[in-house]
């Protein structure tokens, strides 16, 4: 044999042609004998020549002429190499040829190679597969039924054949081949809806029918094994009156030509026929005619389903009809960028598709996954959406032909153009080709050797196919990311920036469409704050351009992208000439995202970073709450270096302001437990009032002229913030306490004492750039009208003498927290028999607690509020539970050591683990407690200011919603949420609290 491969360079030759099994080769081409030798060369250049060379040995053992075949495969190269590359591409067309072996005929076409075939000669030759004539208007199939379905099959694979041959050994490109098999789609509807007719009998004639075609095979873009999405629309025939047999028929109809194109037969199956897109989906009714359909459509419709009917086109049946229906929603299509919520419901709909994708298959998603197909489509979709309602020019349904019209239209760059043009083919391409092995409906790239082996030598990587394969895959998939992210949000900067002249110029009018759509609701204000970002060719400007891309996405993907923008303006005036600001961002992604998402979410936070923009530093690292113990050594040793009392607290508070954003911060992103916020808001309030107190201390001894303090003094946390369950808002409750120093005059210690209190209450209450703390001391005895401050010893007497109920619940949070220690320890132990009493609540006491809650309830709950979504007073919330495990406590922590504690979820924990509240109450309470908790904490956060009622503004609670989590467009949901969980809880207060 002295072509390559033959018989003189043996088994090895035959390895270096591409074969993997030699010995199993030999034998096939031994067996054709002389016939074999001029195919090993075609052979080669197969996608698998095994498989090939099995599948036309195969085909020789069918085919009653394969002397005729072995002899046309010699002398006629084209023949041979369109039926080599099918054997070797695909296995499945492999076995339709070995059931119907004349069709090998079919490749002895020499037109294949250049010509496209007619769509009606397509319609024409399934239509008359079934026996339906292709000239009349209502083609009816005349062959019996089961006839009639298996031949559409076989004319079915047999044009699929032709195309496959085209595809595979003449490089035809992919949206050549896309649309040949949206038409061969739309053929086989139209015979499918033939034999339909036949099924329904007379009836069908009353019936206008139209088969609109959506999705890819609408777009002309079909791929070889896919659902075809479609729609259906009636109206009676000419001459004929609605009545309401008509749905029933139409429906008859288009179930028959879903069930003849979908069901398996002796010939197999074609592909499914989806018609869920339609209004309403599964739930709505199959067919509507045209005045149905557009009510939904004005009334009803979301804006995906506006995305859905961009490829709308009518494919089959009546057209004229479905043209009409395309005419109607076209208006509506290109408007639909105008709707509220437009880019939410949009990456609402693309996050539902990525959350679908099984883990396994995520990084080899070639449709669904992120840098697949799906992204180029949908960042084409969101363009022509925005920019359609204007520009006509760019509508095409097609994504390549969409693709060069946005690009001559100037909304996508040059560059950028080619380079998605390039990727989206390559995808295809690749797509196509899975596809066509086994004609089964996937998007997932293999893993293994072979399959990538096979896949890569019919993508004409010859040389290390899996190896090459895989790397062009992951190179396309990167740049399908990239330009996913860029091509929506970079040309904005186009508008406002000196950009080089291959990027696109978007006008301003453009660019605040495009703005209004991604969700900005100042577009002006917007272009205003970009342009002073990137104005000039400074070195900030520059690498702004580059950050701005990434930013506006994920400014746009919060609720508040105005706010995102601004804030980041403001921040970036602020450092833009610092060094490691903008370097911070541009290589540490992780910094510029979280800045993001809290500026164009959380007002709290930002006003903390505005206040102090070198705050981003700390999102590069650990948002856990600080240490108290770190957090005063920090506070002492930057107050000590300070002139005075009012410098050294500023120093204090401006710590403050910092780990005041740490914790937001923490909070927003979701790093930090609602609990631990608790804690270390009431950590950082700990150490804010342990430095202020000795700081104050050594002020007020040096105006007096003292060298020590004549008394010790002790601050006591009360309250939330006793219980370490502050939020954002909230005051420091706290009672003073102090001890006369031995030999000190009581008078004198008192007004020592009265000093430093009045002065620490003051310095951190003074207005400023740093949140204010207020120390609010009305919990203290005799409330406002009493003393300030308390020695140890006139606490003592006044609670043997007069406490109330009232105050020995108030001190179940008692927690000294600041000052002497000593002094801390005794004040606890004086109070300790107060709160936990041994014989725990006399029947009166407990009838006290609950009328002073029941007046609570009537007299504290603001005018106007509802008291359903009232977070603290409201039913079911905080103060619901609170009191209600605080009843406990005073009932049984005399006996229950575990409810000794000024905390919610450690008492209900502890009651649970003593029998005095059933353990599915005790979750329920704790879990309602955090949800009302962060929820409270979330309206701060999204406000920048304390609120205790969900807000009814749409934005803020859509902040507030984002921050506990929900996705956009949820908020409802939240509110949902929130009422099922308060109602829940209301019932377990009323049996455990008002013993109802």
């Amino acid at each position: 044999m002295n072509a390559p491969g033959g018989r003189a360079g043996g088994k090895g030759a035959l390895v270096r042609l591409g074969f993997l099994d030699a010995d199993a080769a030999q034998g096939l081409l031994d067996e054709l004998g002389s016939a074999g030798e001029p195919l090993l060369a075609l052979l080669a250049r197969t996608a698998d020549p095994d498989t090939a060379l099995r599948g036309l040995c195969r085909l020789v053992e069918e085919a009653p002429d394969a002397t005729e075949l072995l002899t046309v495969l010699a002398d006629d190269e084209g023949t041979a190499m369109r039926l080599l590359s099918v054997l070797g591409a695909s296995p499945a067309l492999a076995d339709h040829l070995a059931r119907h072996p004349a069709h090998w005929h079919e490749l002895r076409d020499p037109t294949l190679g250049s010509t496209r075939p007619a769509a009606y000669a397509v319609r024409a030759g399934l239509l008359a597969a079934v026996g339906a004539d292709p000239e009349v208007d209502l083609p009816r199939a005349t062959r019996p039924d089961a006839d009639a379905v298996d031949a559409l099959r076989v004319e079915y694979r047999r044009v699929l054949l032709r195309l496959a041959s085209r595809d595979l050994a003449h490089e035809v490109g992919v949206d050549d081949v896309a649309a040949e098999l949206a038409d061969l789609a739309a053929g086989t509807l139209d015979a499918a809806l033939a034999v339909a007719r036949t099924r329904v009998g007379e009836a069908a004639d009353r019936c206008r029918l139209a088969v609109v075609a959506m999705g890819k095979c609408g777009g002309h873009e079909l791929n070889y094994v896919s659902d075809v999405d479609v729609l259906f629309v009636h109206e009676p025939a000419a001459g004929a009156e609605e009545d309401p047999g008509l749905l029933r028929t139409a429906t008859q109809l288009a179930s028959h030509l879903i069930r003849v194109c979908g069901d398996h037969t002796g010939e197999g199956t074609i592909w499914p026929v989806d018609a869920n897109l339609r209004p309403e989906g599964k739930a709505g009714p199959l067919s509507r005619t045209l005045a149905s359909h557009q009510g939904y459509y004005e009334r009803w419709a979301s804006t995906w389903e506006f995305q859905a009917l961009l490829k709308a086109r009518p494919v089959a049946g009546d057209l004229a009809l479905g043209r009409d229906f395309v005419a109607m929603v076209q208006p509506m299509v290109w408007h639909a960028s105008e709707r509220d919520g437009f880019v939410a419901d949009t990456q609402a709909m693309r996050r539902r598709v990525l959350e679908h994708i099984p883990a396994r298959d995520a990084d080899r998603q070639l449709k669904l996954g992120a840098g697949g197909l799906r992204d180029v489509e949908f960042a084409v979709q969101l363009l022509q959406l925005v920019h359609g309602r204007t520009d006509a020019g760019i509508r095409a349904p097609t994504t390549l032909s969409a693709i060069a019209a946005l690009t001559r239209g100037g909304y996508v760059g040059r560059e950028d153009g080619e380079a998605l043009h390039e990727a989206y083919f390559f995808l295809r391409q690749l797509e196509h080709r899975i596809q066509l092995h086994r004609l089964q409906r996937t998007h997932v790239l293999p893993d293994d050797e072979e399959s990538m082996r096979r896949l890569g030598r019919s993508m004409g990587f010859l040389k290390e196919p899996a190896r090459a394969l895989d790397a062009a895959w992951q190179h396309q998939r990167r740049e399908v990311r990239r330009l996913h992210e860029k091509l929506f949000y970079r040309p904005l900067l186009s508008a406002v920036a000196r950009i080089s002249e291959d990027e696109i110029r978007l006008s301003s009018e453009a660019a605040g469409d495009r703005l209004a759509a991604l969700g900005y609701a100042d577009p002006a204000a917007a272009l205003r704050n970009l342009e002073a970002l990137t104005s000039g060719l400074t070195r900030t400007a520059t690498i702004q351009k580059a950050l701005l891309p990434a930013m506006l996405q994920w400014f746009a993907e919060g609720p508040d992208p105005d706010a995102g923008l601004f804030g980041f303006r403001r921040i970036s005036e602020s450092l833009g000439s610092t060094p490691w600001y903008l370097r911070t961002l541009r290589d540490e992604g992780q910094v510029a995202e979280r800045l993001a998402r809290l500026i164009s979410t959380a007002r709290y936070v930002t006003q903390l970073l505005e206040r102090e923009p070198q705050g981003v530093r700390i999102l590069a690292g650990d948002l856990a709450p600080a240490p108290a113990e770190a957090l005063v050594e920090e506070m002492l040793a930057l107050a000590g270096r300070q002139e005075d009392a009012e410098k050294a607290v500023r120093a204090v508070r401006g710590i403050r302001r910092r780990e005041l954003f740490r914790i937001g911060a923490g909070e927003v992103l979701g790093l930090t437990d609602v609990a631990e916020v608790g804690a270390g808001l009431s950590r950082l309030t700990d150490a804010t009032l342990e430095a202020t107190l000795a700081t104050v201390t050594t002020a007020v001894c040096a105006q007096r002229g003292l060298a020590e303090p004549p008394t010790a003094m002790a601050v006591v946390a009360m309250g939330r913030y006793g219980g370490f369950e502050l939020s954002y808002g909230s005051d420091a409750d706290v009672m003073f306490v102090h001890r006369a120093a031995p030999g000190v005059d009581q008078h004198t210690a008192a007004s020592f004492a009265q000093a430093v209190a009045n002065e620490l209450r003051r310095l951190l209450a003074a207005p400023g750039g740093d949140p204010a703390l207020e120390v609010d001391a009305d919990l203290r005895p005799e409330g406002r009208q009493g003393p300030l401050v308390r020695s140890l010893d006139s606490y003592a007497a006044y609670y043997a003498r007069w406490s109330h109920v009232w105050e020995a619940q108030a001190l179940l949070r008692a927690d000294a927290v600041a000052g002497d220690p000593a002094l801390r320890a005794d004040f606890e132990a004086l109070v300790d028999p107060l709160r936990y009493p041994e014989q725990g609540l006399s029947q009166d006491d407990v009838v006290e607690v609950r009328r002073i809650k029941a007046r609570v309830d009537t007299e504290r709950l603001p005018k106007g509020a509802d008291p359903q979504l009232h977070l603290k007073l409201g039913r079911g919330g905080l103060a619901d539970i609170e009191w209600t495990v605080q009843l406990l406590q005073m009932r049984h922590a005399g006996e229950v050591t575990g409810l000794r504690t000024p905390r919610t979820l450690p008492a209900l924990e502890a009651a649970a683990a003593a029998g005095l509240l059933p353990g599915e109450d005790a979750e329920l309470l704790a879990h309602v407690w955090r949800t009302v908790s962060r929820t409270r904490n979330a309206v701060t956060l999204a406000r920048g200011k304390p609120g205790d009622h969900l807000p009814r503004d749409s934005r803020e609670r859509a902040a507030v919603a984002s921050i506990l989590g929900y996705p956009a467009g949820s908020s409802d949901q939240l509110v949902n949420d929130y009422l099922r969980a308060t109602r829940r809880s209301r019932e377990v207060v009323d049996r455990i609290f008002w013993d109802s």
